[in-house]
């Protein structure tokens, strides 16, 4: 099918997309891919949108400042303090505030035209960030409740002793090892679907309009079809990348919560 497909002038999207060649320092250990560029710029673009956004903070805002604390206070007061609660929100803001920027300034480059990829599409990012998050609300456990944390999050309170046999076990694959996977696989396979479906819009639609029609194929009218797919579902795509982020921060959130309660 590859075959044809290529030999009729339509190149679908393949897995292939998520490992380009380097472009830079090619051959060492820094090599760098467009992947990494990407996720270089983001990084970059959101420092410096952080920087500019509060260098200056004044009593009557500009509209540029107005954005700043709008996105700032939407994440403290609807993930941070809502969840957390005041103290330990104001507590671990600042981590999940970047968790929520971070993921979300990766995931829109895959809306972005010219750069089309999302930089949370290959593993390593969400993965990392799972990691941080896991690390992170094991660590909140320890520091207010001590070896407790560890008792309240394996052996649930009012169950008749010989159950811990079999419930300890799932709270430990629960707990421990499960929800850093789906954090990242929960990231990572939404931006991947994402790009090969926006992908294959775009090259079917290139297909339709720029082979078959020119030939005097009248197939090639469908092309007018996938063209405002594509445009409906990029809006859609601009929605998960937000989604995505708000989700990962937000669950990020209620594990914190969860390894602070007195109980379970």
């Amino acid at each position: 099918m590859p075959a044809a497909a290529a030999a009729s002038g339509f190149e679908p999207p393949t897995i292939q997309d998520f490992f380009p060649a380097a472009v830079l320092f090619q051959g060492t250990p820094f090599a760098l891919n467009r992947i990494m560029l990407i996720r270089l710029l983001v990084v970059a673009l959101l420092v410096l949108w952080l920087w500019l956004g509060t260098r200056r903070m004044q009593l009557v805002p500009g509209r540029g400042q107005v954005i700043t604390e709008f996105l700032l206070g939407f994440v403290r007061n609807n993930i941070a303090i809502e969840t957390l609660g005041e103290q330990d929100g104001r507590r671990f803001m600042p981590v999940i505030m970047t968790m929520f920027f971070l993921t979300f300034g990766m995931n829109i480059t895959g809306a972005i035209p010219g750069l089309q990829i999302a930089g949370s599409a290959v593993i390593g990012l969400p993965l990392v960030l799972a990691i941080i998050a896991w690390a992170l609300f094991i660590y909140a456990g320890f520091k207010k409740l001590g070896w407790t944390y560890l008792k309240n999050a394996l052996f649930l309170p009012g169950v008749p002793w010989p159950l811990y046999f079999l419930l300890t076990p799932l709270e430990i694959l629960s707990t421990f090892i499960v929800r850093p996977i789906t954090l990242t696989m929960r990231l990572l396979m939404n931006m991947v679907s994402g790009h090969l479906l926006l992908a294959l819009v775009y090259a079917a639609s290139s297909f339709f309009l720029f082979t078959l029609l020119p030939s005097g194929n009248l197939f090639g009218l469908i092309g007018v079809g996938t063209v405002a797919f594509g445009v409906l579902y990029l809006g859609f795509e601009i929605f998960v990348a937000a989604l995505q982020a708000y989700v990962f921060a937000f669950l990020t959130a209620i594990y914190i919560q969860l390894a602070v309660a007195e109980e379970h």
